[in-house]
């Protein structure tokens, strides 16, 4: 029809990639944030023993709920922004909606408020939800690695890294004792974080070359 507006001449938007890639990182922050404030927040916790799920639970569970709420909207936004600029093959795109679902994931491990402490009202899912939540985060570096490393090739490789330290490393968390397995899990949230932020970067990178 000739009235139609033309269309772009590309569907990359620069400002749009920058605003999500600092949000996914921003994110993070926050949840590190809430955790150290709800370290101190509440009463007789032992960091090292005492697991993040333990200071979500409780009188101040809104505190580490706002930064799990937080990490879920920064992986999302890693999926908006896979999405947007796909970078190519199946890798790519089920990463992409990887971690669409892993934000869920995330958002529904913090909504239930089931964290092993013998819930018996309804369906307990907080243990399938913890498996799904390893999986992914093991398979999604891998996943994205190939379409990274056309970009950047040092952050390609830090991402299958990630995925090799993941997956060697969470299966450890369920055989430690409860004396260490708080400072464990603290570990493998910071693993987490730099996923999320190795992909951050990449955008970031991307966004400034489109400009």
């Amino acid at each position: 029809m000739p009235n139609e507006p033309a269309l772009p001449q590309t569907s990359h938007r620069p400002s749009f990639m920058m605003a999500l890639a600092t949000y996914a990182i921003a994110g993070c922050v926050i949840f590190g944030l809430s955790i150290l404030i709800a370290d101190f927040a509440v009463p007789d916790h032992d960091w090292i023993a005492d697991t993040i799920s333990d200071l979500a639970a409780g009188k101040y569970e809104f505190i580490v709920d706002i930064g799990i709420y937080a990490f879920s909207g920064s992986l999302i936004s890693i999926a908006l922004l896979a999405a947007h600029d796909h970078l190519g093959g199946l890798r790519w795109s089920l990463g992409s909606v990887g971690f669409a679902v892993l934000g869920l994931i995330v958002f529904l491990v913090g909504a239930r408020n089931e964290y092993g402490d013998n819930d018996q009202d309804g369906w307990v899912i907080h243990i399938y939800l913890v498996y799904a939540l390893g999986l992914l985060v093991a398979a999604l570096p891998w996943a994205m690695s190939k379409g990274a490393k056309r970009i950047n090739r040092n952050l390609g490789r830090l991402l299958v890294a990630l995925s090799v330290v993941w997956s060697l490393s969470a299966p450890v968390f369920f055989f430690l004792p409860t004396a260490i397995d708080g400072v464990y899990e603290r570990y493998l949230g910071l693993v987490s974080f730099c996923i999320v932020a190795a992909m951050a970067w990449l955008f970031i990178g991307r966004a400034r070359s489109l400009r």
